[in-house]
This record gives C-alpha cells, sequence and structure tokens, in this order.
C-alpha cells in the first residue's frame, strides 16, 4: 500500500484537510515568487515542505502509516513557522506577500497541531498503524 492509498482510506475531512495543506505548505509559497521581497521566503518554505514530504515518505516506507509521520513537518516547520513571521513583519513586504505569508503561516500552524498530537501519542506508545 502507498502512502496515498493509506491516506485515502482516512475520513473524508483528511482528505480535505491534505488539499487545504498542500494549497498552503506548497502552492501558495510557489505564488511569494511574483513579489522580489517576498520570493526568499516563497523558495525556503517551498524547499522546507519538499524535504518533509520527502522525509514523510522516507518513514511510511519504513514503517507505514503511523502517527510518527509528523515529525518531519514539526522539525522542519518549526523553524519555518519563526521565519515566516519575521518575514511579514519587514518594512519593504507588500500587503499582497504579507497577506499569503499569513495564509501559509496559518496552515502550517494548524497542521503543526495535529502533527504535534499526533507525534506525543506515538511517544505515549500508540504506535499501531492507522489503516
Amino acid at each position: 500500500m502507498t502512502l496515498e492509498e493509506a491516506m485515502a482510506l482516512q475520513p473524508e475531512w483528511v482528505a480535505i484537510w491534505v488539499y487545504i495543506l498542500v494549497a498552503g505548505a506548497f502552492v501558495a509559497p510557489l505564488v511569494l515568487l511574483i513579489w522580489k521581497a517576498s520570493r526568499k521566503a516563497g523558495i525556503i518554505t517551498f524547499i522546507a515542505s519538499m524535504a518533509a514530504a520527502f522525509g514523510i515518505q522516507m518513514m511510511f516506507g519504513a514503517m507505514g502509516y503511523v502517527k510518527l509521520l509528523g515529525l518531519p513537518h514539526l522539525i522542519l516547520w518549526l523553524p519555518i513557522v519563526v521565519f515566516l513571521v519575521a518575514q511579514q513583519a519587514r518594512g519593504d513586504m507588500p500587503n499582497w506577500p504579507r497577506r499569503i505569508i499569513w495564509f501559509i503561516t496559518t496552515i502550517i500552524c494548524i497542521s503543526l497541531v495535529f502533527d504535534f498530537i499526533d507525534v506525543v501519542r506515538w511517544v505515549l506508545g500508540e504506535r499501531a498503524p492507522l489503516v
């Protein structure tokens, strides 16, 4: 079973959330490439999201669909949130990129809450595969 197949077996709200997450962590950072002031934020966020996705794929291959799969998000996105908050506060940041950065930050933070809960539950012993 692939990661995509395992995710497809989750409740419908999980699939909807994954689409929102893709929009916030992969598509929106690419939109930041339009403005010179936000290009660095877009590139770094997109690269971190790709690295997290790669880490999740590798972990899935080794462990299956378990709660620990949120760990790459925690490791890579916590610093990204700090970076994005600092970037949006820059004086030379236009309003639209600032709004997009807040959208990205909000989506990533919501995901981090889910990921934190899942990783803590895994550490506390909930290690059974989710599907």
